[in-house]
């Protein structure tokens, strides 16, 4: 049964990784050129559509007055202009083709653990005209909205820590004389980011469309993490779907309730939630660029001569951080999936977030997690380790009778049988307890490998990133089986070593090959965990440290 288990977990090991590389990792071209516009539009107050998100009040303010006095006519090789928005949170580059964000720097993040480091930018978009996020009306017989220049008298929003809340207002006018109006709220201390749109018709015939919002983006050539996810995820229907770039040659399309659209990478997102959840249309898409193009569609709606219509969406662009997504309080930390263990994944890190609170080192705190995990498991590794010894006990019995029945595995499978139970030993005694463990590792391999509290987080000494490799000193060179950088991986080298002390604590099994084959084990796992997150590989280490002083106590107390 050893043998069994020990093959049983190196190949969920496998499936684990061959996983992991199956499911991982281009610009959105929008029409150019623009209509002219028309010359100041008169306003007219009419009602909103009944179910809309937005009051009156902000329709009035939104379209009279001064507002229409902005929309002036364009000319037709209009160009666009940027507007800066700065906060303490993040550096924006917002454009008036579109409107939409062409940069989006976040001060708290920066791409490496090197000083001077410059912060992590969002926006990953080559040769396109276009934008990270973009929203639009669209005419109910175009496929794709066209693309407009607004018009802005903002040239940069700063907002410091304390400052009030404030928007940021971009008007256009369509050749068919619908008025559009795109007022994004900033806030100092906070990542989403509120849109309200309105559209006005100031025609004498109904306009039928629908509310366009697109996500583009290039995925990174890597993805930094094992089972990590990039692409475009939506929630549907309450149900999370997540179409990785190789799934996405063919246009993909879905239509029913969604809550949210979103474009993901391994620690971070962009993502677009209507504030009225209603049946919609989604689509994503490459680009030959190679960007992952996601395309949402409103249901359609008419608006009347002199009529007006509103909707209301939130902007997300920031970290993949569970708390801050669940604080939004629209279901966007279903974003965050660590796959068939996330029930047990997500209040495993819940826990690693309170210890860190206390100690503040998450090299320590992962140290605590796995401390307190043993101590719950420790009946099970106690009765396994047992089941084991007393399993060796009878391995000169169970040679015996393999060699007496060795032409009859029917008659030798009724005496171990026999033999165990004579001797009141469960053979699966030693194999159980570990199998029940293993969701638990599994939940713990997602989230020490992909959770962004981990990213950058430094140890101790030269561990400044526990969700890297571990790399003492750099070498020029390559070395086969490691991925870059290259250099001594202290904390693999030291598990290793641990499993193979541990290995000859264990009690050896009575056939010479299965011993063997244990012994090799070791070098097996340590080539394994080589380029494995170093938290993940800090967590297994101090496993094998606390499993050694539990045998110890055992063989003791036995003896």
């Amino acid at each position: 049964m050893e043998k069994r288990t020990i093959i049983a977990f190196v190949l969920s090991f496998l499936v684990l990784i061959f996983w992991s590389t199956l499911f991982q990792p281009p610009p959105r071209t929008s029409r150019e050129g623009e209509e002219k516009a028309k010359t100041d539009l008169k306003t007219a107050a009419a009602p909103s559509r009944e179910n809309s998100s937005l009051g009156q009040s902000d329709n009035t303010k939104a379209l009279q007055g001064e507002g229409d006095r902005l929309i002036a006519p364009l000319a037709e090789n209009a160009e666009a202009k940027k507007v800066i928005v700065d906060t303490p949170l993040y550096r924006a580059e917002f454009s008036t083709a579109g409107p939409t964000i062409t940069s989006f720097k976040l001060k708290r993040y920066r791409q490496s653990t090197a000083k001077g480091s410059p912060p992590v930018e969002l926006v990953h978009l080559k040769n396109s005209s276009g934008g990270l996020v973009e929203m639009a009306f669209q005419p109910i017989t175009a496929r794709n909205p066209q693309r407009i220049i607004y018009q802005t008298d903002q040239e940069s929003i700063i907002l410091k820590e304390g400052s009030s809340p404030q928007d940021l207002i971009f008007r256009a006018v369509t050749a068919e004389g619908l008025i559009l109006t795109q007022t994004f709220r900033i806030h100092p201390d906070k990542y989403p980011i509120d849109l309200n749109l309105v559209f006005k018709n100031s025609t004498n015939r109904s306009l039928d469309g629908k509310v366009s919002g697109s996500i583009q983006n290039l995925p990174p050539e890597k993805s930094g993490g094992y089972s990590s996810f990039s692409g475009l995820a939506l929630l549907l229907d309450e149900k999370l779907k997540e179409v990785p770039p190789k799934k996405m040659k063919d246009e993909k399309s879905f239509s029913g309730r969604i809550d949210w659209m979103a474009y993901e990478d391994h620690h971070f997102m962009t993502a677009l939630i209507p504030e009225i959840r209603e049946k919609a249309q989604a689509r994503g898409r490459l680009t030959p660029s190679g960007a992952v193009v996601g395309t949402y569609a409103s249901s359609p709606f008419s608006i009347p001569p002199g009529g007006v219509f509103t909707a209301r969406f939130t902007l997300y662009l920031g970290p993949r951080d569970l708390t801050i997504l669940k604080s939004l309080g629209k279901d966007l930390d279903r974003a965050i999936n660590f796959g068939w263990f996330d029930w047990i994944a997500k209040p495993l890190l819940y826990t690693l977030r309170f210890f860190y609170k206390y100690v503040g080192n998450y090299g320590v705190a992962i140290i605590i997690l796995t401390v307190l995990i043993k101590i719950l498991f420790w009946p099970l590794t106690h009765k396994s380790y047992k089941s084991m010894k007393e399993m060796q006990k009878l391995q000169p019995h169970m040679a015996r009778l393999r060699e007496k029945y060795k032409n009859n595995k029917e008659q030798l499978n009724k005496e171990l049988m026999s033999l165990y139970k004579t001797y009141k030993v469960n053979p699966l005694g030693g194999c159980l307890p570990m199998l029940i463990q293993i969701p638990v590792f599994f939940a713990l391999f997602r989230i020490l490998g992909n959770a962004i509290e981990l990213r950058h987080a430094p140890f101790v000494l030269w561990i400044n990133d526990l969700s890297a490799p571990d790399r003492l000193f750099h070498f020029p060179f390559k070395i086969p089986l490691m991925a870059p950088p290259y250099g001594i991986p202290v904390l693999t080298l030291l598990m290793g070593a641990s499993m193979l002390i541990q290995q000859k604590m264990t009690p050896t099994p009575g056939d010479p090959a299965q011993a063997k084959l244990m012994m090799f084990l070791p070098l097996v796992f340590t080539v394994m965990f080589i380029n494995f997150p170093s938290g993940l590989v800090l967590y297994w280490l101090t496993n094998n440290i606390l499993s050694i002083g539990q045998q110890y106590r055992i063989m003791k107390s036995s003896s």
